[in-house]
C-alpha cells in the first residue's frame, strides 16, 4: 500500500502539517479534504490539526480513507497479470462490458471484481483507470486508492502512460508507417459512434504495420489520446475499418465475432512505487485464429 510519511528538515522549520501535505503528498484537493474531514493526517504517529507547526525530525503522515465499491458480486472469470496492494491489471476477454450501466447492470468487471475481493480476502473501492469497449480485448488498469487513480489519470493526460494496441484492418496499407491526426466528436448525441468532426477533439493516432496478407493489414498502433472509440474511428477515416467492426463499416464475422483490436501493452510508472512497468497482454486466440484465416 502507498505510504505517506515525511519527516521534517531543517528547511520545513515553521510550516504547518498542511504545507507539508501539499509539498511533499501530491494528493488531489479532493483526497487531500478527505483525507482532513476523516481526520487521518498524523504528527508523530498522533492525529493532528493542519495548522500544526512542525519542527526538525517531526514526522508528518496520512492514511488513506478506506473505501469499497457496493456492485453485486459474481463469479466472472478474470485474467490477473499484474497485481499489488495498489494497482491491479487485468487481461480483459472480449464481450466483457467494464462498468454497469443501466442497460447491461449485471455480467461486467465491476461485479467480477467485487467477487475477486471476496475470494482473496481484499477490499477496496473500484476505480478504472482505463477503458475498453466490450468487443475489445486487452489490459485494464484497476487502481484500488484514489491516489493512483490520480497519479495515473495525470500520467495518461501527459502522455507519460503508452497505451499500445494490436489490430487486424480491413484492406493492405502501402506504406510501413503513419500517423492519423483528426479531431473525434459525436455527431448525434443518441448515437453512439463517434465520427471526425472540425468541432471534435484533438485525436491522435499513431500506426505500424507488423505483416500484411491480401486483403488486410496486421497494425501495432500507439495513441496519444484516449477518446472514446479513437482507433476504430481514425482507421475507418483513412479507409482502413478495423476487421469485423460493424459500427464502423467492416461486417467480417465468418473471420472473427468481434472487434479484432487487442490492447496489448501498457507502459507506466508505478504511482506509489515510482518503478517503470512495462506490462503486456498476448494476443488472444480469437485474433490469431482470425489470422491464420486471412493469410
Amino acid at each position: 500500500m502507498a505510504e505517506f510519511k515525511h519527516t521534517v528538515t531543517k528547511e520545513d522549520e515553521g510550516k504547518e502539517v498542511r504545507d507539508i501535505m501539499r509539498m511533499y503528498f501530491d494528493f488531489s484537493s479532493r483526497l487531500r479534504n478527505k483525507v482532513k474531514r476523516e481526520k487521518l493526517v498524523f504528527l508523530n504517529g498522533e492525529q493532528t490539526q493542519g495548522w500544526y507547526k512542525v519542527y526538525p525530525g517531526d514526522v508528518v503522515s496520512v492514511e488513506l480513507p478506506e473505501e469499497k465499491s457496493n456492485f453485486p458480486a459474481q463469479p466472472i472469470p478474470l485474467d490477473p497479470v499484474f497485481e499489488d496492494d495498489d494497482l491491479l491489471l487485468l487481461n480483459k476477454q472480449p464481450g466483457l462490458i467494464v462498468h454497469p450501466t443501466k442497460g447491461h447492470p449485471l455480467g461486467t468487471v465491476a461485479n467480477a471484481l467485487m467477487h475477486y475481493q471476496e475470494v482473496h480476502g481484499q477490499s477496496w473501492k473500484i476505480r478504472f483507470v482505463n477503458r475498453l469497449d466490450m468487443d475489445t480485448s486487452g489490459l485494464l488498469i484497476v487502481a484500488k486508492n484514489a491516489y493512483c487513480q490520480n497519479d495515473l489519470t495525470l500520467q495518461m493526460k501527459k502522455n507519460h502512460l503508452k497505451k499500445t494496441y494490436i489490430a487486424i484492418v480491413s484492406g493492405v496499407i502501402a506504406e510501413d508507417e503513419g500517423s492519423v491526426d483528426a479531431p473525434i466528436g459525436r455527431p448525434d448525441p443518441i448515437d453512439v459512434r463517434r465520427g471526425v468532426m472540425e468541432s471534435g477533439a484533438p485525436s491522435v493516432t499513431h500506426y505500424k504495420v507488423l505483416e500484411r496478407y491480401p486483403n488486410y493489414t496486421l497494425l501495432r498502433l500507439n495513441l496519444e489520446t484516449g477518446r472514446t472509440h479513437q482507433i476504430r474511428v481514425h482507421m475507418s477515416h483513412i479507409g482502413h475499418p478495423v476487421l469485423s467492426d460493424h459500427l464502423y463499416g467492416e461486417e467480417k464475422p465468418y473471420i472473427i465475432e468481434r472487434q479484432a483490436l487487442h490492447a496489448a501493452c501498457l507502459e507506466f510508472d508505478h504511482p506509489a512505487t515510482g518503478e517503470h512497468l512495462i506490462i503486456e497482454a498476448p494476443l488472444p486466440e480469437d485474433m490469431k485464429k482470425a489470422i491464420e484465416k486471412i493469410r
